[in-house]
C-alpha cells in the first residue's frame, strides 16, 4: 500500500520580488501587478530617505484606499489639527482611509533621526468605504499592541486588537526578530492571501527572504520565520482576498468605474477649495 501523500502545514515562498526603482524609495508591489494577487494589498512602497527631506512630499490626493506608513528605523513628527501632534517611530503607525477623496502630504515632519526608512501600503477599501468619510489616526508606539516578538499594526494576533479602524479581515504585522530567533506566524484560518518584505538582515531556513525583498506566500497554514545571522526586521501580512476588482486612476483604487468616477470628482472640487484655503496656512490632511 503507498504512503499517504505529505499535506504541507505551513506556506511557502511562491514568488520573489526586490520591486522597481532604487533609494530613497524603492516600488514593491503596484496596482498592476502584484496588487492584483494580493488585493486588499496593492501598493508598497520600501522608502528610506534623508529624514529632512520629508518635507519636500508634495500635497497628493487619494481616493477609494486607506494608507498605512510604519518606520522600520527612526522617527518622525506628526501635527494635525484634529489628532493633535507626537512622535512616529518604531511600533507607531499612520493610519488614513482616504474614502471618497482626500489631500494629504505634510503632515509629517524631521523628528530626532537624521535618517529614516519604513514602509508605505495601500489597502483597497471594501464598497461601503470607499467612498465613505475620511478617517484618520496617528498612535505612538506605547499605544500599540505587541504579541512576542511582533507589533500588530492591523488586526488581531494572541488576543490582542490594534486600535487601527481598519476594516476586517486584515492583518498587518511589524517584526524585529534577533539573530537566529525563530517564530511562526499562523493566519486565520480564511485568510487565503500572505506576503512579507524585508527592510532590515534576512530570513532563512523554510523562507529565505533578504533585504529589501518582498515574497508572495502560498499554501495554507503557519509561517515558519527564522531570523539569519544578522537578524530581521520586517512586515508580514495576511488577509481575506479581496473579492472585487481594482479599478485605477492615478492616486486611487476603487472597486467599478463609478466609483472611481464619484471619488475622482471629489478630489477635484477639493482641490479647488484647498487652492483658496491654503493662501491663509498649511493645511496636513485636507478633508473639506
Amino acid at each position: 500500500m503507498n504512503a499517504p501523500a505529505m499535506i504541507a502545514t505551513h506556506r511557502r515562498v511562491r514568488y520573489k520580488t526586490s520591486g522597481q526603482g532604487h533609494r530613497p524609495i524603492i516600488r514593491l508591489m503596484s496596482p498592476g501587478d502584484l496588487g492584483q494577487v494580493l488585493k486588499p494589498f496593492v501598493f508598497l512602497d520600501l522608502f528610506s530617505p534623508e529624514a529632512a527631506s520629508i518635507g519636500d512630499m508634495p500635497i497628493h490626493p487619494h481616493s477609494g484606499i486607506a494608507t498605512v506608513t510604519v518606520l522600520t528605523e527612526g522617527d518622525l513628527h506628526f501635527d494635525d489639527p484634529i489628532s493633535g501632534s507626537g512622535s512616529i517611530g518604531y511600533g507607531g503607525v499612520e493610519w488614513m482611509r482616504a474614502g471618497g477623496g482626500v489631500w494629504h502630504g505634510k503632515e509629517m515632519s524631521k523628528g530626532s533621526s537624521p535618517r529614516i526608512k519604513g514602509f508605505q501600503l495601500w489597502l483597497a477599501l471594501p464598497p461601503e468605504l470607499e467612498n465613505a468619510a475620511v478617517d484618520s489616526q496617528y498612535i505612538e508606539a506605547k499605544d500599540m499592541p505587541v504579541v512576542g516578538p511582533a507589533t500588530v499594526i492591523l488586526g488581531e494576533l494572541g488576543g490582542a486588537a490594534s486600535p487601527v479602524r481598519a476594516p476586517a479581515g486584515i492583518n498587518y504585522l511589524l517584526v524585529t526578530l534577533a539573530p537566529g530567533e525563530r517564530w511562526t506566524y499562523t493566519p486565520p484560518a480564511d485568510h487565503d492571501v500572505a506576503w512579507l518584505a524585508i527592510s532590515h538582515g534576512a530570513l532563512v531556513g523554510d523562507l529565505t527572504v533578504h533585504t529589501g525583498e518582498l515574497a508572495l506566500l502560498e499554501g495554507a497554514g503557519a509561517i515558519p520565520l527564522q531570523a539569519s545571522a544578522e537578524g530581521a526586521r520586517f512586515v508580514v501580512a495576511s488577509a481575506i482576498e479581496h473579492p472585487h476588482d481594482l479599478v485605477t486612476g492615478y492616486y486611487s483604487v476603487h472597486t467599478n468605474k463609478a466609483a472611481l468616477i464619484q471619488g475622482e470628482a471629489r478630489i477635484a472640487a477639493l482641490r479647488e477649495r484647498l487652492s483658496a484655503q491654503r493662501s491663509s496656512g498649511p493645511t496636513p490632511v485636507f478633508r473639506g
